[in-house]
C-alpha cells in the first residue's frame, strides 16, 4: 500500500489490509513461495501478491485453497473465511460512491477503523470537526459544477463521517490546526463564528485534543503540507499516513517514513499552542469577525 493511491472497484477495507497481511504471514512460515501459492489457485504471482496488500477481494474459494496449502487447521480456515466474507462487504459509505473519489475510499476506511488519528491542517477545518455551512461552502468551491444536489450529497457524507466522534469506541483524535486555518473566511462571518463555535465544542468531547499554531511561531516543520496519520488496535496493521494531491492521494506505511511523520508532528506539538490555550485562541478569534 505504501505511496500508492488505491484501484480497482472498491478501496481495500481495513480488515482486508489485515487478513491479506496475515495472508502474507502464514504462507512465508509454510516456506510457500508467490509461485508455489500462484500454482495452488490457478492464478499468476501478481494476483497473489495483490491479495496480500489488499488490492483486490479476497475470493473464498481462493482463501480456502491457500489456507489448507500452508498447513492451516481445518477450524481456523473457518474463521479466517468467515472475517473474509466480512472484509469483502462493502462499508457504509458505498451508498455515497457516486460522490466519494476512488482515491478517497481507503481513507474513509482507515479512519473508521482506527484507534488514534493525529494530523495537521494549514489550509482548512479537518472534515470531522466542520459544521453543515462551512462544510456545504467549502465543497461548491473545491466542486464547482457539481449540482445543489451533488453538493448536498457531499456534505452528507461528510458528516455521516462525523458520527465517528460520539461512539464509545471513537478514536483520539488530536489536530493541529495552523492559525490560516481559523482566519480565512469560508461561507462568511456567521459561517465562521458558527464553526469556531464548533470546535470548542469538540473540544467538550473526551477523546479530542485541538492545538493552534500561530503565525507567530514561524517556520515549522510541518509547513510543506497537510497530512492524517493512523494508528489502529490491530497487531497485523502497521501506522498510515495519508497525504492529498489535487489528483490523487498517497497512503504511506513504510516504517521508516511513518516514523519521519510522528517526529514531525512530536515537534509540531512542541510548537503549537498548548490544548488549554485553545479555547482562549477560539474566543479571539471569533471576537475579530
Amino acid at each position: 500500500m505504501s505511496d500508492n493511491r488505491p484501484g480497482g472497484s472498491s478501496a481495500p477495507t481495513v480488515l482486508r489490509m489485515v487478513l491479506g497481511k496475515r495472508l502474507r504471514q502464514l504462507r512465508e512460515q509454510a516456506g510457500v513461495s508467490f509461485e508455489e501459492a500462484a500454482r495452488t489457485i490457478e492464478v499468476t504471482p501478481l494476483t497473489v501478491r495483490r491479495m496480500e496488500k489488499a488490492e483486490v477481494g479476497l475470493r473464498i474459494p481462493y482463501v480456502k485453497e491457500l489456507l489448507r496449502a500452508y498447513g492451516v487447521r481445518a477450524t481456523e480456515v473457518e474463521d479466517f473465511v468467515t472475517m473474509a466474507r466480512e472484509a469483502n462487504k462493502p462499508g457504509w459509505w458505498y451508498q455515497y460512491r457516486d460522490v466519494l473519489p476512488e482515491w478517497f475510499r481507503a481513507y474513509v476506511s482507515l479512519e473508521s477503523e482506527a484507534s488514534v488519528i493525529r494530523l495537521y491542517e494549514p489550509h482548512y477545518v479537518p472534515g470531522l470537526l466542520q459544521t453543515h455551512d462551512y462544510a456545504t461552502a467549502l465543497l461548491r468551491v473545491g466542486f464547482p459544477n457539481d449540482s445543489e444536489e451533488g453538493i448536498a450529497r457531499r456534505v452528507d457524507l461528510r458528516v455521516r463521517r462525523q458520527d465517528l466522534l460520539v461512539k464509545p469506541e471513537s478514536p483520539v483524535i488530536w489536530a493541529i490546526l495552523d492559525e490560516t486555518v481559523l482566519r480565512r473566511p469560508v461561507g462568511g462571518a456567521d459561517v465562521m463564528r458558527a464553526q469556531l463555535d464548533r470546535l470548542n465544542e469538540a473540544l467538550d468531547l473526551p477523546k479530542v485534543r485541538i492545538q493552534i499554531m500561530r503565525f507567530g511561531v514561524g517556520a515549522h516543520p510541518g509547513a510543506f503540507g497537510p497530512f492524517h496519520h493512523f494508528r489502529f488496535g490491530f497487531s497485523e496493521l502497521p501506522d498510515v499516513v495519508y497525504t492529498e494531491s489535487l489528483a490523487g492521494a498517497s497512503y504511506v506505511d513504510r516504517p521508516s517514513d511513518v516514523v519521519s511523520y510522528l517526529e514531525v508532528l512530536d515537534r509540531m506539538a512542541v510548537q503549537a499552542e498548548p490544548v488549554r490555550r485553545t479555547r482562549t485562541i477560539l474566543a479571539e478569534l471569533r471576537k475579530e469577525l
